[in-house]
């Protein structure tokens, strides 16, 4: 609204300045300005068309043949003292020109002219008043010329205010738990005060991304009958030098006029972090100096126990100690990811806003969600509603939902890329390879479905079903997702000749599950119970630091990364090798129907046929045929110009 007032403002000003100046430009208009020597000489000569005469002017037309005495312009005007033309003077010039027509202008001219005099300075006047002296009466509230910049940017929000409450937060009963002590003490502090204890001045919400920090915060504001403060952390940060701590030292001036009350900075790793960790010249640094108002505001001199602050960000490890010690942030509550039983609520509380169909199974989509943040599960049931709506159903579906979790993770479904059919072959053989050890290998997760449909930047994709969420990976199931990985480029081998740049994610995510088999979690016998990974230190520029370990060491880590890369490479070429058959009939189920669950995977490699129809069956209308699909592996050709985008990933872990 203020930038909208303020360019309304500027086109008046713009259109009244234009305006002005057309008044100035008619005013004059080429009229030549004679003397009443002049004026009576065109009387006797008789040159006058006609004449209109004013309070203050007198103004005419010369005839067309008299012009020459004026130059080009034929227009004249006469000025005179006001009331100096009477009655008499007019019959007197109507007697000499008889011919001539003679007008008196009854409307006087004489507050025209006096405003186009003023009117310019007034516009003068204004302006500097606008820019210069306005901003020095605001000042008091400021910073010095800053004016308003000083002030405080926050957002004041009510339990009136705010439609959020703790019943739509889901999945993070813990984080619930800690700041509902906060209402509680703002609402009832004797309770607390009897037996003399102190409620922490700040909390810390701390977590992922989308994991529900902020909608806590709103919460509290739907809960608490106390005025609400929020404020983001870059609105702290300006371009004038001591703007920020102006802001800051507001900020708390009103809260505490307000108090109890509840401050809530977001993000507050935009001014919040380590004090010193770069090199500024010898400046002044603004961030540093709003972190130092905010230390001090938050345990001063002079404090207060009924203003709490409440912050959130997502890095917590570039904050300055002094900000998170005890007395500021006394608690740090962390908003950790939903397990299996917090999607579900979530998935539930967002399920209120739709209409979900009744073979909808919200269980089984939050246990294929692992790793999901709150955030993405209200965009999968957003995705849904809009799949259903664009299809024209009465209802969402589970088809819709499982949709909309692959476009959440993988992106929209391109079905209608041309896909060359050497790819497409070397990317079913791929799938297949990764979907056959899945089901083999006895310490993965579930497989879920595979499909060789291309989703965003990938060819193809193989989805697990975990039965439960993992805190920890064991050293079974990282050697058995190490050989699923290796699995789809292995399968390629077998049956195309050739091998493309389809596998490459699989590669970076098997090299850094077994780097972090050696370096971070202790699982090699040869480098042993030692950590030789990097925990975030750097020098004074900010660079990350050399490695703390010899040259020997690391040629040992590198030794022990192939090995275990190679043992895992070597024992999935022999695991589907043995099972060549039953990976050619997966390969060639996924060449036909292109996406296969769980149960048909299963079928597939027992043998049996699949009978549903597929698209191609469905446009030519025929019937599902019960051919068996072939057991004979074709011969097929090398891929001699491999593709830019080949098969996808399997989900990484963790």
């Amino acid at each position: 609204m203020r930038v909208s007032r303020g360019i309304f403002g500027w086109v008046v000003f713009i259109l009244f300045a234009l305006m002005l100046v057309m008044l100035l430009m008619q005013g004059r208009g080429g009229r030549q300005t004679i003397s009443m020597n002049d004026f009576w000489r065109y009387v006797e000569n008789n040159s006058i068309e006609s004449l209109v005469i004013q309070d203050n002017s007198l103004k005419g037309r010369l005839k067309p043949e008299s012009v020459k005495g004026l130059g080009e312009s034929p227009e004249f005007e006469l000025k005179y003292p006001p009331g100096a033309i009477d009655s008499r003077f007019i019959d007197k010039i109507q007697g000499k020109i008889p011919n001539a027509h003679v007008k008196y202008d009854e409307t006087s001219q004489l507050y025209v002219n006096v405003l186009l005099t003023i009117v310019p300075w007034i516009l003068i006047f204004a302006f500097i008043w606008f820019f210069v002296f306005r901003q020095l009466r605001s000042a008091g509230g400021g910073a010095g010329m800053l004016g308003n910049f000083g002030r405080s940017r926050h957002r004041i929000s009510s339990k009136e205010h705010t439609n959020v409450t703790f019943a739509d937060v889901a999945g993070i009963e813990e984080a619930k738990e800690e700041v509902a002590e906060i209402i509680e003490f703002l609402k009832n502090p004797k309770r607390f005060q009897r037996l003399g204890a102190r409620i922490p001045r700040g909390v810390l919400l701390v977590g992922e991304p989308g994991c529900g920090k902020t909608l806590l915060a709103k919460a509290i504001a739907g809960e608490a009958d106390v005025p609400f403060f929020s404020i983001s952390g870059s609105d702290f940060v300006e371009m004038f030098v001591g703007v920020g701590a102006s802001r800051v030292r507001d900020l708390f001036k009103q809260a505490k006029d307000n108090s109890p009350c509840i401050i809530f900075l977001d993000e507050i790793d935009a001014v919040g972090r380590r004090r010193g960790a770069g090199y500024n010249g010898g400046g002044h640094d603004e961030r540093e100096q709003t972190l130092n108002a905010i230390l001090v505001e938050m345990d001063g001199f002079d404090t207060s126990d009924q203003v709490i602050v409440i912050a959130a960000t997502n890095r917590v490890d570039v904050l300055d100690p002094a900000l998170i010690r005890p007395g500021r942030f006394d608690r740090q509550v962390y908003v950790p990811l939903p397990d299996v039983k917090g999607r579900l609520e979530i998935l539930r509380v967002h399920a209120k806003k739709i209409k979900l169909g009744p073979g909808v199974d919200l269980h089984r989509l939050a246990r294929g969600t692992p790793m999901f943040s709150g955030a993405d599960l209200a965009a999968i049931i957003n995705e849904a509603a809009l799949l259903a709506t664009m299809a024209n159903k009465d209802f969402v579906d589970m088809a819709d939902l499982e949709e909309a979790r692959d476009k959440v993770r993988w992106g929209r479904a391109r079905r209608s890329r041309e896909v060359d059919e050497k790819e497409r072959l070397a990317t079913a053989y791929h799938e297949a390879g990764h979907a056959l050890a899945q089901v083999l290998l006895p310490d993965t997760d579930p497989l879920h479905k595979v499909s060789i449909i291309p989703r965003g930047p990938y060819g193809g994709a193989t989805f697990t079903l975990p039965e439960k969420d993992r805190m920890t990976y064991g050293r079974k199931w990282v050697h058995a997702n190490l050989r699923v990985l290796c699995a789809g480029r292995i399968a390629e081998e077998l049956f195309c000749q050739d091998v493309n740049t389809g596998a490459s994610m699989d590669i970076r995510q098997a090299t850094e599950l077994a780097r972090k088999m050696v370096i971070e979690w202790g699982m090699s016998d040869e480098v042993g119970f030692v950590y030789y990974g990097e925990d975030g230190r750097s020098n004074f520029w900010g660079i990350p630091g050399a490695r703390e370990y010899s040259e020997e060491t690391a040629r040992l880590i590198d030794a022990e990364i192939k090995k275990i890369l190679d043992t895992a490479f070597r024992d999935t070429r022999q695991l589907l090798t043995e099972n060549r058959d039953k990976l050619h009939n997966l390969a060639m189920a996924l060449l036909k129907y292109e996406t296969l669950e769980a149960d048909e995977v299963k079928r597939v490699i027992e043998g049996e046929s699949l009978d549903r129809p597929t698209i191609s069956d469905i446009l030519d209308g025929q019937t599902p045929s019960e051919r068996k699909i072939p057991a004979e592996v074709p011969k097929a050709k090398p891929i001699i110009h491999p593709p830019n985008l080949g098969p996808g990933p399997l989900p990484q872990p963790g």
